[in-house]
């Protein structure tokens, strides 16, 4: 998963030092959904009526308990469950990662039916043996209509063409961590692994972005660095512009500091969060 290529080329301390953004980039990930999972989809007004002035300033229970993480955790999980497999694949002359992170997704699909990790086959490796997997945790429409048609989508027919929500790009910070790859390379597999279930533009090409940025910090650039590469290499892509409008937004928000509640609020009313 990059890995390889990075401990080829790094000193110890350097590895380690990537081992622990790995571990940081899928642990943040999977902390910061089991934080938003109780108030996911609420607007701001709501989540502070329950919750106070400054919302969330701790978990609280979702799915029965704390601590619980949806189907974007789930599918992240599978994300690197699928990179895992191309990197063993590499040498085979069988090498495609797309088509090993749209097999990944479909074994996260079978773990939303009735049926158990018992009942899986061994082919199928121990991620979808884990037992707290099958659960539904909100699972989007988008990804269960596009991974129920065992056709791969392709960015010329890509699956749901219409669906522009967030969850392709929930899921492909793994993506980033292929340090060993050209950016470009991590921007065509993102979009290629979103287009499995989302379609439209403005989707695959955040997920892209979120892959891009998250590729900048695994190999020690800035977060303006990461930014300003995201940003030239999704100009060259047809209907990039609410992405990289976007992005470029919230990097001048950043630049004014850190957000406060009612900074949120503002972004929020003016449209662009």
């Amino acid at each position: 998963m990059g890995t390889a290529a990075a401990t080829g080329v790094w000193g110890r301390a350097e590895q380690q030092d990537f081992r622990s953004r790995v571990r940081g980039a899928l642990l943040g990930a999977a902390v910061g959904d089991a934080f938003g999972a109780p108030v996911d989809a609420l607007p701001l007004a709501a989540i502070r009526a329950a919750h106070g002035a400054d919302g969330l300033t701790e978990p609280v229970p979702a799915y029965g308990r704390r601590g619980a993480v949806t189907a974007a955790t789930q599918l992240t999980l599978f994300t690197v469950d699928g990179l895992i497999r191309a990197q063993v694949r590499r040498d085979t002359g069988a090498w495609h990662p797309p088509t090993d992170l749209h097999r990944a997704y479909r074994r996260w699909l079978a773990t939303q039916s009735d049926w158990g990790p018992d009942e899986r086959r061994e082919e199928d490796g121990w991620l979808a043996r884990e037992e707290w997997l099958y659960q539904r945790r909100d699972p989007p429409r988008a990804c269960l209509l596009g991974l129920g048609n065992v056709i791969m989508g392709t960015l010329e027919t890509p699956k749901n063409p219409d669906a522009r929500g967030p969850e392709a790009a929930v899921r492909s910070a793994p993506l980033g961590l292929l340090v060993g790859w050209e950016p470009q390379l991590v921007l065509q597999l993102a979009v290629e692994g979103a287009v499995q279930t989302h379609g439209h533009p403005t989707a695959y090409l955040a997920a892209g972005a979120h892959a891009l940025v998250v590729h900048g910090l695994a190999r020690g650039e800035s977060l303006d660095g990461a930014l300003q590469r995201a940003l030239a290499l999704l100009a060259a892509r047809p209907g990039h512009q609410p992405v990289t409008d976007a992005l470029r937004h919230a990097l001048g928000a950043v630049r004014q500091g850190m957000p406060t509640a009612a900074r949120v609020g503002e972004l929020l009313a003016d449209g662009t969060a």
